[in-house]
């Protein structure tokens, strides 16, 4: 049951761009469309993801099985415990968009995905991880101890060499 809900860790940097980019559709589209119900599976993919990564997640699976592998271009490996914890950042908008919106304020629930659309779309295209940055501080200023994820107490160094290892 524990590796059940275990994430994976290194993360496919392509895979999470492409959940990032169906994060974006979907909220995108509940904007512009007025359809708040999409707001359900939109939070079913985060809490799905934190709780378990791609495997019980309809978009996670999409991700690792079909988009990814074909970004060549964003094929490198990242940790995994700052992508779960930018899951867990957009959860908690996507809960509380998705609450708001079943206690019929759909027009407060709107503005919580414009944050959600502003760092997933970073994320998908551009490989610019808010949650990553965030998770990153958190671990500088000693919230987060540097124990859950060594390779990442310096973000900066494993930006550098990412951007140094591409063609």
């Amino acid at each position: 049951m524990k590796r059940f809900f275990s994430f994976p860790n290194p993360v496919n940097d392509a895979a999470a761009r492409s959940v990032a980019i169906g994060v974006v559709a979907m909220s995108v589209t509940a904007l512009l469309t007025n359809w708040a119900w999409l707001l359900l599976p939109l939070t079913y993919g985060f809490l799905a993801r934190v709780l378990a990564g791609p495997k019980i997640s309809p978009l996670g699976q999409f991700a690792v099985r079909v988009s990814g592998p074909r970004l060549v271009r964003w094929q490198k490996f990242l940790p995994g415990p700052p992508k779960r914890f930018a899951q867990a950042m957009g959860a908690s908008f996507s809960v509380a968009a998705t609450s708001l919106w079943l206690f019929d304020s759909w027009s407060d629930a709107r503005w919580l995905l414009l944050p959600l659309i502003f760092a997933a779309s970073l994320e998908g295209f551009f490989g610019y991880c808010v949650g990553c940055v965030i998770f990153s501080r958190l671990m500088r200023w000693g919230i987060i101890p540097e124990s859950v994820c060594e390779e990442c107490a310096n973000i900066t160094n494993r930006a550098t060499v990412s951007t140094n290892s591409e063609p």
